[in-house]
């Protein structure tokens, strides 16, 4: 069989990596600076649940992070000095990197990693390149899960901020071009780690991570809007609507029977994430062909809208809405119909026909007999077996999300 492998660590990743820790830096920067105005203004409702969503935000990813260290340190590729693995677990001192973890610095630590070897690997042309991909694999992973646990709640509690008091501050345009800006480069990013994972002749080009930017903004958006209005006329329902649905994406998770995680513990973790997820944005973690589930989500979703957005309409103030209320009314369902749209065309159009390649080239019919095989046997840089370095994680979502439609 023809060898395949990724294509080596370059300038690209290592300046992917250099704008995630500053994005990364940049975010937390700005919910302490907005945390700081909060409680020095008396705010301590908003202050509180603000500290409480980066609180629990940081402590789901360094959970994560701690539990794939876990798995990661069992393999064999990670046993020696060989592929770099002790420049991020502190030399195998394990006991120092849980002290990390525990100090919620785990993330941080990662991201230093991923530059420092990157670095290693691009400028100085050490060996290493597959361990280099590896880690910015998981940074994607990890920073897909910060965005969905911290970036898109605090974006709707700053909108609700800003309708309750009908003023903003710089400190909150601030916070809010810092979530927005997070949550942008979050779906750049997964969908550039998703395309590594294809064959070359599959490879997709920018075109492809531009259209599925556009289709997950214009669903993000409308749905987060949504959840602010209705937060500005019945604070007190948020919780209880944000509950309810959670508990039944978690159980539909679990129907899906995942299996992401190499521990039940961090399996319930995963389901627990995932029905977070869902609450803002579709997110494919189950084999098998998706478009009925998407169906299902997505006209779920489109009515919870509607809903939320004929509740905001109903009691909301007449006087202070009366120059946008009518405009949001429209835009907002318009605009969530429009990133279906987006969506539909990019799956048409930009989406690599996989299936349609096993019929027509029988060599790549051998390269993607399974999703296993297809996503996580190629050949891998340094002489590295793929077994040992292909990130399975990563390599997972991108078997569901493209091979599986």
């Amino acid at each position: 069989m023809e060898s395949r492998t990724f294509s080596r660590y370059s300038w690209i990743d290592f300046a992917f990596s250099v704008v995630g820790v500053c994005t990364f830096l940049l975010d937390w920067g700005s919910d302490l600076w907005l945390a700081k105005e909060f409680y020095c203004r008396g705010d301590l409702l908003w202050f509180g649940v603000l500290v409480g969503l980066l609180v629990l935000s940081s402590i789901v990813v360094q959970m994560f992070s701690w539990f794939w260290f876990q798995y990661d340190k069992e393999l064999p590729a990670f046993s020696g000095e060989a592929t770099g693995a002790g420049s991020m677990f502190c030399g195998n001192r394990v006991k120092l990197f849980c002290l990390l973890h525990v100090l919620q610095l785990g993330f941080l630590c990662r991201h230093i990693s991923v530059i420092r070897h990157g670095f290693r690997v691009w400028w100085r042309k050490e060996e290493g390149s597959d361990y280099a991909i590896y880690l910015t694999h998981d940074l994607s992973m990890l920073r897909l899960i910060e965005t969905f646990c911290e970036s898109a709640p605090q974006l709707i509690l700053m909108i609700y901020v800003m309708l309750r008091t009908n003023k903003a501050r710089t400190v909150q345009f601030v916070s809010i071009a810092a979530s927005t800006t997070s949550i942008a480069w979050m779906v750049v990013d997964y969908h550039r780690s998703l395309r590594a994972f294809l064959p070359d002749k599959a490879k997709q080009h920018w075109g492809s991570s531009l259209m599925y930017f556009l289709w997950n903004l214009l669903l993000i958006g409308p749905r987060v809007a949504a959840l602010a209005l209705f937060s500005s006329v019945l604070p007190d329902f948020i919780a209880l609507h944000f509950l309810l649905l959670w508990l039944a994406f978690v159980l539909w998770v679990w129907q899906q029977r995942t299996n992401f995680m190499d521990s039940a513990g961090g399996e319930w973790l995963y389901r627990a994430t995932v029905g977070l997820i869902w609450y803002f944005s579709w997110f494919n973690v189950a084999e098998g062909r998706t478009l009925g589930r998407s169906i299902i989500y997505h006209s779920f979703i489109t009515a919870d809208v509607v809903v939320l957005l004929a509740t905001w309409w109903g009691y909301r103030d007449r006087v202070q809405t009366k120059a946008y209320g009518l405009a949001l009314l429209i835009a907002l369902p318009l605009t969530y119909l429009l990133g279906l749209l987006f969506k539909a065309l990019y799956y048409c159009c930009f989406h690599p026909k996989l299936l349609r390649h096993l019929e027509r080239e029988p060599r790549l019919q051998e390269d993607l007999a399974g999703s296993d095989i297809a996503f996580r046997d190629f050949s891998i840089q340094d002489g590295m077996p793929a077994s040992q370095l292909c990130n399975q994680r990563m390599a997972c979502h991108a078997a569901n999300f493209y091979t599986n439609r």
